[in-house]
């Protein structure tokens, strides 16, 4: 393929030997009923000034958007063409920026799915930088669209009544494919997608057709079908590993992948004899061409909303194929991959080493553990301190400090009333109205946009500890690693998988008045300044994306913040997060203790899902020029 000014993708080449597939155009999608979503027609009443008026309008917008697709599953898939998979907003060159994605709001045909093969190579860093930060965002969206799509539709639940389980993936994807937002669908990329990372991890199926790393909502082998290609013959670019077929072997860097077809799929059992065709043809078409695929393992998982993950393993080769009889008595296609050597350790791998961390510590990695709960107990769940680099044991000589402490005089200001939810919280109580009518996490704690502030219930209110408005003050809910890092200083990483949107813990320190900084300084001592924090809040929920006229919040407002905090003595886990300008970490004011907006929490969410052993990352805005981080750090 000749590179061209329009392709998002300069370095991108057509994979060798492939010169037989010539790009053939893909059958014409027909559009969903169009989706109203100009909140300029809506019926609400409620005026600007009304602190009410942007949870209404937002609810309002996502009711009339999902009024028609309130159906079977499929109905909220724009289309139901196995052969329409997923996929990037292509740049116009007239309108748009150099290295600038801007998706239109308004209501269009979605672009088909290409059937030109093409291999990415040679991207540079900035351009690294460019797709990783695409596809963080294209994730952050969906994410953000997801939960929001839920908590809408819950209520409207009865709660009396039985109603299946909220399908917020197919909603936002169904919406983020009316906009024009799923990626990579000009090109159909052979390799590894540019911006998607060995060991990412992804909750649902629809998501990974949304960043085009596999096509297929359902079929475990995404290909280019027969159709599209001038000589008839299909060729697979990536398979999903879930070990949906009884005769699969999973020995990690060896898989041996039986084909698709023939099952029944109550009992996952062979009824029928496969055949060489559409995805086992695939298959053995690209061993013959020698095209990787991409492996995403697929497997159940406690800790995941949705109750199993989806974890991107990098490339494989197909070096052999045969007929075989399998378990069940009948004929099985099987297809022998193995991982391509140099790459990043599979994330599947890494999460099974989490889990044995978490409950066999010395028996795994035996050196290095300098402390096994640098809180001594103060967190619901422990700490690790773990330095197999140096002798440096710095951290546990600070004391650990779970909250942050305040000046007493904050206590006193601002009414000290509460909620009267004696059985819980629920919108329209006293507590949902100073947040604007309504709550700011979903039934599971996830936090469903960010916010200039959030108030959660406090020890005034009346509402049990199990009340869905008490989030942060609850603590910490995974498990933690301080580390020594070679690239940056110390770091944190989690032993569990961390959901986008969810509490991680708080930023804590001893607040200090601007006379007391000034002194602190003057002798040296470690100050944070949380104003100097980036506003990643304002991302998480932004969804401009997808409605024209979306507003970001400002209600509850927070005056600048002019506090220092001194966490020279006295700190806790966050202060050895490092910092990084696309961050998966970010700030959240929050009030739960007291009700002086000058003196907030300091929250930290998840800006994306984070796997476990990943390091965590915030924007601290000002960092020292040397070490990339806050000079506590070092």
């Amino acid at each position: 393929m000749s590179s061209n000014s329009t392709s998002p993708f300069p370095n991108a080449e057509s994979p060798t030997n492939l010169t037989l597939i010539t790009p053939k155009p893909e059958p014409i999608d027909e559009p969903p009923p169009p989706l109203h979503l100009s909140a300029a027609s809506l019926t609400h009443t409620t005026s600007d000034a009304d602190v009410f008026s942007e949870f209404n309008r937002i609810s309002e917008l996502f009711r009339t958007a999902f009024a028609h697709r309130d159906g079977d599953e499929d109905a909220a898939l724009p289309d139901s063409d196995p052969n329409s998979r997923a996929i990037v907003p292509v740049p116009n060159p007239e309108t748009q920026a150099p290295g600038v994605v801007v998706a239109p709001c308004s209501s269009r045909k979605y672009q088909t799915r290409s059937s030109e093969l093409v291999r990415v190579t040679g991207l540079k860093a900035d351009d690294q930088n460019y797709f990783r930060d695409l596809i963080r965002r294209t994730r952050m969206l969906f994410d953000s669209l997801r939960v929001f799509a839920v908590a809408e539709e819950e209520k409207q639940m009865d709660p009396m009544g039985h109603h299946r389980k909220p399908r917020g993936d197919l909603k936002a994807s169904a919406l983020m494919r009316h906009g024009g937002l799923w990626l990579n669908r000009d090109k159909r990329i052979v390799g590894d997608i540019p911006g998607i990372s060995v060991g990412d991890v992804f909750f649902y199926r629809m998501e990974l057709c949304v960043v085009g790393l596999h096509g297929q909502p359902q079929a475990g082998i995404d290909y280019v079908p027969a159709s599209q290609s001038s000589n008839g013959e299909p060729i697979a670019t990536s398979v999903i590993v879930s070990g949906g077929y009884e005769d699969d072997e999973d020995a990690g860097d060896v898989i041996v992948y039986t084909g698709h077809g023939g099952q029944d799929k109550n009992h996952n059992k062979q009824v029928v004899h496969q055949k060489l065709e559409c995805g086992n043809l695939a298959l053995e078409r690209s061993m013959n061409y020698g095209i990787e695929v991409r492996v995403i393992r697929g497997f159940k998982y406690g800790g995941s909303v949705s109750g199993k993950v989806y974890v991107y393993d990098g490339l494989y080769r197909i070096v052999d194929t045969w007929f075989d009889v399998g378990k069940s008595g009948f004929g099985v296609f099987k297809f022998k991959l193995v991982r391509i050597e140099n790459q990043p350790e599979m994330g599947s791998a890494m999460m099974k080493f989490a889990e044995s961390l978490r409950t066999r510590a010395l028996e795994v990695r035996p050196k290095g553990y300098a402390s096994l709960d640098l809180s001594k107990k103060k967190e619901n769940l422990p700490v690790f301190f773990y330095n197999d680099i140096d002798g440096d044991h710095d951290p546990i000589y600070y004391e650990y400090l779970v909250t942050t402490v305040f000046p007493p005089y904050v206590y006193n200001s601002g009414t000290s009333s509460g909620c009267e939810c004696v059985d819980g919280c629920r919108d329209g109580c006293f507590c949902a109205m100073k947040n604007g009518g309504e709550f700011a996490y979903d039934s599971n704690g996830v936090l469903l946009r960010g916010k200039p502030l959030i108030f959660e219930c406090g020890p005034h209110c009346h509402c049990p500890p199990t009340c869905r408005n008490r989030v942060g003050q609850k603590g910490v809910r995974n498990r933690f690693e301080v580390f020594r890092s070679r690239e940056t200083g110390w770091g944190v990483r989690s032993l569990d998988l961390i959901q986008a949107g969810s509490f991680i813990c708080e930023y804590t320190g001893v607040v200090l008045t601007h006379e007391q900084a000034q002194i602190f300084t003057m002798n040296g001592d470690c100050l944070v300044y949380p104003r100097r924090f980036g506003d990643r809040w304002k991302e998480w929920g932004d969804l401009s994306q997808i409605f024209s006229d979306y507003v970001c919040p400002s209600y509850p407002s927070v005056p600048p913040l002019d506090f220092s905090m001194d966490v020279s003595r006295m700190r806790n886990v966050a202060c050895y997060m490092s910092h990084s300008s696309s961050p998966n970490v970010f700030v959240q004011h929050v009030l739960y203790d007291h009700n002086n907006v000058s003196f907030p929490h300091l929250m930290l969410f998840a800006m994306e899902n984070i796997p476990p052993m990943r390091e965590l990352s915030l924007d601290y805005g000002v960092t020292d020029e040397w070490m990339g981080k806050l000079a506590i750090c070092h």
